[in-house]
Order: C-alpha cells, then sequence, then structure tokens
C-alpha cells in the first residue's frame, strides 16, 4: 500500500516514517511539509494512504480533505483531540491519532486502513459523537470552539458567514446556514427566514412578522409563519 505524509513538523514526518519501515505492507511515496505541495503530488500521482496532520499553516487538514475529488483513506494526526467529532463527518478518513503516537496504536490503525473501504473511524470516536448530540464545534481562527446547542439563540447568514448569537458569546465563521441547521436539533430550532434560524425557546414576543429574541428582532417570512405558529403553545 502507497502512502504519503502530510506534516509541517519535521519530527512527526520522521517518527511516521519510521513506524512505516518497520510495517511492510506500506510504502512511502512523498513526504510533505504542507498541504500545497501535497496537492501537485496528488494531481500526478494517485496514493493508497495520507497520514494527515490538522494543524498547519495556511491550509488545515480538513481543508486539504475538500480540495480531493476522490480522496484516498486518510489517518489523521493530531495533537488536539478535540477535532475527533468533526472528524467523524469525513467518510474517507479511517482513523484518527493523537501525539505522541506509540507503535501499537500506529500498527492499530494500519490495519484498519487495510481492511476497511469507508466510514470506519474508530468505535471511540463514533461514542463521543454520540455523547455530544447537544453541542458542536465551530473552527475559529484554527481552534475548534465547542458550543451548546441550547445556549445558541440566533443564527444569521452574512454572505460568506455565518453570525451565531448563545445567551453568552457570539461566533462569526466561515460556514452555510444550511450546514448549521442540519446540526441543529428541529424541535428547537426553526428556520423563519432565509437568513435567520432561531431557537423558539428564546422568544420573547411575536409582532406581526417579526419575534423579539432578547434585544434582537427578527423577521419572519410569511411562508414560515405557520409552522413558527403550530410550535407555539397558545391559550
Amino acid at each position: 500500500m502507497n502512502c504519503i505524509i502530510i506534516d509541517d513538523e519535521e519530527m512527526a514526518r520522521a517518527i511516521i516514517a519510521q513506524f512505516i519501515t518497520k510495517n511492510t505492507d506500506l510504502v512511502i511515496a512523498g513526504e510533505f511539509p504542507n498541504a500545497m505541495g501535497a496537492i501537485k503530488y496528488l494531481n500526478q500521482n494517485e496514493t493508497d494512504l495520507i497520514f494527515l496532520d490538522i494543524h498547519m499553516p495556511d491550509f488545515s487538514g480538513f481543508d486539504f480533505i475538500q480540495t480531493l475529488k476522490n480522496p484516498p483513506k486518510i489517518i489523521l494526526v493530531t495533537s488536539d483531540k478535540n477535532f475527533a467529532i468533526e472528524a467523524f463527518e469525513y467518510e474517507c478518513i479511517v482513523d484518527y491519532l493523537v501525539k505522541p503516537i506509540t507503535r501499537d496504536r500506529f500498527v492499530k490503525a494500519t490495519q484498519k486502513a487495510n481492511s476497511s473501504t469507508t466510514n470506519t473511524i474508530s468505535k471511540e470516536v463514533k461514542v463521543q459523537a454520540e455523547d455530544n448530540k447537544n453541542e458542536f464545534y465551530v473552527n475559529i481562527d484554527r481552534r475548534l470552539i465547542k458550543i451548546e446547542i441550547p445556549s445558541v439563540t440566533i443564527v444569521e447568514a452574512k454572505g460568506d458567514y455565518i453570525h451565531i448569537k448563545t445567551e453568552h458569546k457570539n461566533y462569526i465563521v466561515h460556514s452555510t446556514l444550511k450546514k448549521i441547521e442540519d446540526k441543529l436539533p428541529t424541535d428547537l430550532f426553526l428556520k423563519v427566514h432565509r437568513s435567520y434560524i432561531i431557537n423558539t425557546k428564546k422568544i420573547i414576543d411575536i409582532e406581526d412578522n417579526s419575534v423579539l429574541i432578547g434585544k434582537d428582532v427578527i423577521p419572519v417570512s410569511r411562508s414560515n409563519r405557520p409552522e413558527l405558529m403550530k410550535r407555539l403553545n397558545l391559550l
């Protein structure tokens, strides 16, 4: 199985390469200190497996994956455990190694890559994903910030960015309203306008075609008003 290593840390690449040389099933086809070099290589070559660091200059590991039309199997390598939830969303990711990597854990990951097809990330990550249904993470300045879902009051689309308001703090992230909507429970949140999703439990009052949440007046489109009225416990 041909593989490449993408990591901006020379020592990290050396450790993975050392593990690979002791694994007869793997052959190193290339090592890259950044995503751009790897992208150029993959434009002209194919590989079976990528060992991919998440934190890299200019391009994160997840940004890199999104540039690939048909990504091969990928084993993520990172020093941050908090990326496990986001990793579970990618079918090409077969495992998630946390630095410092042990020999036994490396072997387990490569065995999984050999035997798997897609979406076989470890049970530990799946369990963690199931245990975090009341929260999601947003990528801000190369950091994953946890947001408690019940604390979200308003989600507003502003061009290519999303403004997430919570009871304690506001966040601006590069995403789409649809992607955020998919992460929110439908029994608590409702899209009331093409640019707004609201937490229906945070409504203070409703007047004409708008709702008041905190100090914000949110427009309600005519097509979404009937569904909003169904959600209300009217006397």
